[in-house]
């Protein structure tokens, strides 16, 4: 037995002898409920086989990244999404000598409290309930609406790292840092690799700022914001990038945001989410008998909760296949 246990040992001890001082250390690291330790595995790699195995992350693979219902099967998912975010981010670590297993761990569950419809679920919820992030109902989904209602247990460093993968919060580690830039990093120029093929845009549409200073292709895009974060941010306790990139970077999001997130094009498409979303929420809000019982469990009584937690975890197929059985009369 001791031969097994030297397993996850060996891994903590390679941590401090190889890692940054600045990188987060998987046996520092505290779970809410104190739990034995696994003999293989570090705290860090436990939570990403957790978010792996879980309900929540395969739920990811029918969850819209930026097309709802896309005619066509290479376009980006919000699973798709965080593998890229985890590979991203882990090229990233490597070069900064940072925890690899809590980055991926970070980027794999970032984005698990996600409604149907991406975007536009939640923003038809925030207009119901005046107040939904999808950073916050992922903490939810993974404190306490996962594994049946037991939640993950996940580490401190790992929740924090998801909570403040955007918005206005700082995470604490330098690996959520890593998180929140590329996860940007990741959406924007997938994103626009996804509009080329859609016919949305071509490579001569970007400002002649972003393609002097990215490129016009995703993958060279990516190499350059990448370096830039290494080379930049390499030696300090913060994760930072270059002015003229970051400058470049901003541009090239609000480019995106013009022509492709908020496109005339894709405007009826997210209508039809945004209707569907509402409508659900109004139906079980108005008769919570119609919701599954644990769902009123797991929210303590609280029915508007309940609906959230209901509502929110759908995905897109299931919402529309759901509307369609519960609004339209069958022939």
């Amino acid at each position: 037995m001791s031969e097994i246990l030297s397993i996850r040992q060996r891994t903590e001890r390679e941590e401090q002898e190889r890692l940054s001082p600045y990188a987060a250390k998987s046996w520092e690291a505290k779970r809410e409920r104190l739990e034995e330790e696994c003999p293989i595995r570090t705290k860090f790699q436990r939570d990403r086989d957790r978010i792996l195995h879980s309900k929540p992350f395969r739920r990811l693979k029918h969850k819209t990244q930026v097309y709802i219902a896309p005619s066509g099967d290479h376009y980006r998912t919000r699973m798709t999404h965080s593998l890229e975010v985890s590979q991203i981010c882990r090229t990233i670590a490597r070069g900064l000598q940072l925890n690899e297993d809590l980055i991926e761990a970070i980027a794999l569950g970032h984005d698990v409290g996600h409604t149907p419809f991406g975007h536009v679920g939640e923003e038809a919820l925030r207009r119901i309930i005046s107040h939904f992030e999808h950073n916050e109902q992922s903490i939810r989904i993974l404190k306490v609406l996962a594994c049946e209602g037991q939640g993950l247990n996940l580490t401190e460093p790992v929740l924090d790292g998801i909570l403040h993968h955007t918005g206005e919060g700082v995470p604490k580690t330098l690996e959520g840092q890593v998180v929140k830039t590329g996860d940007r990093i990741a959406y924007l120029c997938h994103d626009y690799d996804d509009a080329l093929r859609a016919g949305l845009l071509t490579p001569s549409d970007l400002p002649v700022t972003v393609q002097g200073m990215l490129g016009v292709k995703p993958s060279d895009m990516i190499t350059t914001m990448v370096v830039d974060m290494i080379e930049t941010s390499r030696g300090l306790g913060h994760i930072k990038q270059s002015v003229e990139v970051y400058s470049a970077m901003q541009e090239f999001r609000q480019f995106m945001f013009a022509r492709v997130y908020n496109s005339v094009t894709l405007r009826d498409e997210r209508r039809k989410g945004q209707y569907i979303v509402q409508a659900l929420f109004e139906y079980y809000r108005q008769d919570i008998s119609k919701l599954p019982e644990h769902f009123l469990i797991w929210a303590s009584g609280n029915e508007t909760q309940a609906v959230i937690d209901y509502i929110s975890g759908l995905t897109d197929n299931y919402a529309i296949d759901l509307f369609q059985s519960l609004f339209i009369p069958r022939k």
